[in-house]
């Protein structure tokens, strides 16, 4: 092999899945000392590229389709061979410790990625034991490393899989979306990561905010529709651009459907919390809580990865309780009343609740269930959900995909149909983890859109974030958890 031969090559390769063509006729090459940024709105193929580059997903034979590997130093057209050598991160090989129930400490899960095993099978050696150790101090995980990655945060369970691509004997990184869900401090650590020359990968990272990427990129290609538009060399003004662009780009407003009506304040608060200690696998995240949800109130929720963000949502929401001694209170649910009273007027968007969606047969599905605040329908959809359903699959841009299932349709695309499902009750309250991982700028730009009009309008809006670009203008308050899980509220 020669310096210019490329490591990975795909000539002619499609993608057709269920009759949908997701990759067209894709040509692309990664070389030796090469670091790519992939661009494209939701659905455009993306994720599908990375895996086909890996070989976890075939091209659809045509008889044109090629699909060369030289990453140990001979030629092959079969991935087998070659897998080990290359890392793929991505939301959904994360959300697969979910479905699949993995407890897994952290410590597993990063050893697990010397031997390129999903389970741990294989005693790591003294000397690879002690690259775990020096991978799991460099990502700040060494202080975790005997927590259940199920137990952790959706930010961290994210950097634990980063940490688990850099301990393997991987060649080239695939990282998609990689940056979601990370605070400003660890994004900042993974960037140094990628840009230290001894770290010695070729990387390919898929975004939707180009001003992420590290500063050693060196080629950006651009796809849309299952076609690569354009590839080659970054520019200098790269960055500097896409950030110009985004200040620029105006998204249309949108138009909440007639029947969503502005709301009246009836009581003077919605949600009361006093003296509440919050534990998560007896671990305590959120101390002496004391908070007030008054109404007509827009508050977000600022902290660290595993601060507390999403602990606090599922306990406001009703699938975890304050520790004796605490309470909450949920005007209009007295004590005994079923907690499914109180979700049939709340609604909650989060990448945990992405993750049980998995195996969902369509996106109709998906949404028809918000009704019922369940995952999944224990009684055929009736013609007044499907028709409920319609009008917020319209509204997301989703009616022509309410057929497929969640393997069918983009991470984003999946993230808008959280969104529909959310909106189907009309809620008094919207309960929003990270609302934006896993959306392009013109999708982002839409669900923001939405939020603050769903504000305008009366719904309350509760939205956990990491980046302040995601806050609303309706919202006036802010929750920051701090070390030691201690709340402040503040204007």
């Amino acid at each position: 092999m020669t310096t210019a031969d490329p490591l990975i090559e795909l000539s002619n390769c499609s993608l057709i899945l269920d009759d949908h063509t997701v990759l067209d006729d894709v040509n692309f090459a990664l070389r030796q000392g090469e670091r790519w940024a992939l661009l494209g709105p939701n659905g455009s193929g993306k994720s599908m590229l990375l895996k086909m580059l890996r070989g976890d997903v075939w091209p659809t034979p045509t008889g044109r389709e090629r699909r060369l590997y030289r990453l140990d130093g001979a030629v092959s057209r079969e991935p087998a061979g070659s897998k080990e050598l290359i890392a793929y991160v991505g939301p959904e090989r994360q959300d697969k410790y979910i479905r699949h129930d993995w407890d897994l400490t952290v410590l597993q899960v990063v050893t697990s990625g010397l031997f390129n095993e999903d389970i741990p099978l294989t005693s790591p050696t003294r000397s690879q034991r002690a690259k775990i150790e020096r991978v799991l101090r460099r990502f700040g995980l060494w202080a975790l490393r005997d927590r259940s990655i199920l137990s952790l945060s959706y930010g961290q369970r994210r950097l634990t899989l980063v940490a688990r691509a850099f301990a393997s004997p991987a060649r080239v990184l695939l990282l998609d979306e990689v940056f979601n869900g990370l605070d400003a401090r660890v994004k900042g650590k993974l960037k140094r990561a990628l840009e230290r020359p001894r770290g010695g990968h070729d990387w390919i990272i898929s975004s939707h905010r180009p001003a992420e990427l590290p500063k050693n990129l060196t080629h950006v290609a651009r796809i849309a529709a299952g076609k690569i538009e354009s590839a080659g060399r970054a520019t200098q003004g790269f960055v500097a651009t896409a950030k110009a662009e985004k200040r620029r780009k105006k998204h249309r407003a949108a138009v909440i459907p007639s029947n969503h009506a502005k709301r009246s304040a009836k009581a003077q608060w919605l949600v009361r919390i006093r003296n509440a200690d919050i534990y998560r696998d007896y671990r305590p995240v959120i101390r002496n809580l004391n908070w007030t949800l008054a109404r007509g109130e827009n508050w977000a929720v600022l902290g660290a990865n595993g601060s507390g963000k999403s602990t606090l949502l599922s306990m406001i929401y009703g699938d975890l309780h304050p520790a004796l001694g605490g309470t909450i209170e949920r005007h209009g649910i007295s004590r005994g009343t079923r907690i499914e009273n109180w979700k049939a007027r709340v609604s909650w968007v989060s990448p945990e609740l992405q993750a049980n969606y998995f195996a969902a047969s369509s996106l109709e599905e998906i949404v028809v269930s918000g009704r019922y605040s369940s995952i999944g329908l224990n009684e055929p959809a009736t013609r007044a959900d499907l028709a409920a359903a319609t009008k917020w699959l319209q509204f997301f841009g989703l009616e022509s995909l309410r057929h497929r299932g969640p393997r069918r349709v983009s991470y984003g695309q999946m993230r808008r149909a959280l969104f529909a499902r959310a909106m189907i009750n009309e809620p008094e309250l919207l309960l929003l983890d990270e609302p934006c991982n896993g959306l392009d700028g013109d999708a982002r730009g839409q669900i923001l859109d939405v939020i603050q009009r769903l504000a305008e309008s009366g719904t309350q809006i509760m939205m956990a974030v990491h980046d302040a670009d995601d806050i609303v203008p309706a919202v006036s308050k802010v929750l920051r958890i701090g070390r030691g899980g201690k709340v402040s509220p503040s204007e």
